[in-house]
């Protein structure tokens, strides 16, 4: 960690954060949104539309975390950590209660109890969102068997820093501007103030917890980061997915004035900034962690995750968009397949794989002299060759994949001994 992250952690307390909770309590209840019906009236359908689909992932996620954190209290190492997040619970049941009272009084969706307001939200939740969400159920129930050190980091960094630091505050950022700005729903706004305070709250708490556990002077440092990668390796997948609009209609950022664009390097410069206050910067991850190019900026590596996201690239394999064989979009993918390769399974000599599809270019990968290069066309001796369709490929490599189903289906088809076979699953981990 450099000297000053140290300081900047030093100088924020547990303390410090529960007293910012207490001098900073409001009321779901008190939140006015008389004037607000016809601010919402006002808005254009696609607009209406939009605001639906990205305040029903804050609504279903509000109440999700509010139903995760109680593990988290019982799990936390100190007195201090678990009050506070005692407290960020109740923050949580108060956010869930704001977006219930403004999809029934403003929105006009939902029902007399919250379990049916929350289910006119399910049509809005997509395969990325729901995979993050799935694994906060799962970690939940981890911490209620396991409250070791690296699992509780692994809790923290799903928690605070994926759901609440890189997934709720850059789309929460751009809409609450907007409507801040044509001042259209003073009640959702002010609302709306208060849930940014509570959550740059609740994030400060993560990156705090997480800069002691990461530290390389802490006793159980290295199980931490361990923990942390395996967790991150597991979950990023999903994560470009959770902005992928309904029918990848760009109109529903577009018509608030930002693109995917701006909410996807927002989010990326946030990613970047934290795990170094944290003292783990993400270019000291293993290979593959966080496979962005260090020469981009996070403008230029927003654009690459956009335009793989609207190719089908990123995304679920569910057959609803089909995968755009663009040269330039597979060379992205194969980009970033170069940077998760582990090189070191190498063991030195020059590796090759080559991937033939029946429906698009093929692509080669070499492994030389300790670093990857990923390149289109066919390469002479490779030590494993694949073969199938640039679909079904790409299908394996989902978090949710079912790669067994796919190879006794014959369609991806893996040429090459079985020793080779075995070493590229060590190569791509």
């Amino acid at each position: 960690m450099s000297v000053a992250s140290q300081r900047l952690m030093e100088n924020v307390t547990y303390e410090d954060l529960y007293m910012r909770w207490e001098q900073g309590n409001w009321s779901a209840y008190d939140i006015d949104f008389s004037a607000d019906a016809a601010g919402w009236a006002g808005l254009s359908d696609i607009q209406r539309r939009s605001a639906m689909w990205i305040y029903s992932m804050f609504f279903y996620g509000e109440d999700r975390v509010a139903d995760t954190l109680a593990p988290y209290i019982t799990a936390a190492p100190t007195e201090q950590q678990a009050y506070f997040l005692a407290t960020q619970q109740v923050d949580e049941v108060r956010h869930s209660l704001f977006f219930h009272r403004f999809f029934k009084e403003v929105i006009g969706v939902g029902g007399g109890s919250i379990q049916e307001t929350l289910a006119s939200t399910l049509p809005q939740l997509n395969w990325g969102y729901l995979g993050v969400f799935d694994r906060l159920d799962k970690m939940a129930l981890e911490l209620r068997t396991d409250t070791s050190l690296p699992k509780y980091a692994q809790a923290i960094t799903l928690y605070h820093l994926i759901v609440e630091g890189s997934l709720a505050q850059p789309g929460q950022h751009f809409i609450e501007d907007f409507f801040a700005k044509e001042e259209a729903m003073p009640g959702f706004s002010a609302g709306m103030v208060n849930v940014s305070r509570d959550e740059q709250r609740h994030i400060g708490f993560g990156v705090k917890v997480l800069s002691e556990l990461l530290a390389p002077s802490h006793p159980a440092s290295a199980e931490c980061r361990a923990a942390v990668v395996e967790l991150l390796n597991e979950v990023l997948p999903y994560s470009p997915a959770v902005f992928r609009p309904p029918n990848l209609d760009r109109e529903y950022t577009e018509c608030y004035g930002f693109t995917l664009e701006d909410i996807y390097a927002f989010g990326l410069k946030l990613v970047r900034q934290r795990w170094r206050t944290i003292g783990y910067p993400t270019e000291e991850m293993p290979p593959g962690t966080f496979p962005f190019d260090p020469e981009k900026s996070e403008e230029q590596l927003a654009a690459d995750q956009v335009k793989m996201m609207m190719g089908g690239i990123l995304g679920p394999s569910d057959g609803s968009v089909q995968p755009s064989t663009d040269p330039e979009l597979m060379r992205l993918y194969f980009d970033i397949t170069a940077r998760v390769a582990n090189p070191s399974a190498a063991n030195g000599t020059p590796l090759i794989y080559q991937w033939k599809f029946s429906d698009a270019d093929p692509w080669h990968l070499t492994i030389e002299n300790g670093t990857t290069r990923a390149e289109p066309g066919i390469a002479p001796e490779a030590a494993v060759t694949i073969e199938s369709t640039w679909a079904d490929w790409l299908a394996t490599t989902k978090p949710d994949a079912k790669p067994l189903k796919l190879l006794l289906g014959r369609k991806v088809r893996p040429h090459g001994s079985p020793r080779e076979l075995i070493r590229m699953r060590k190569v791509f981990g």
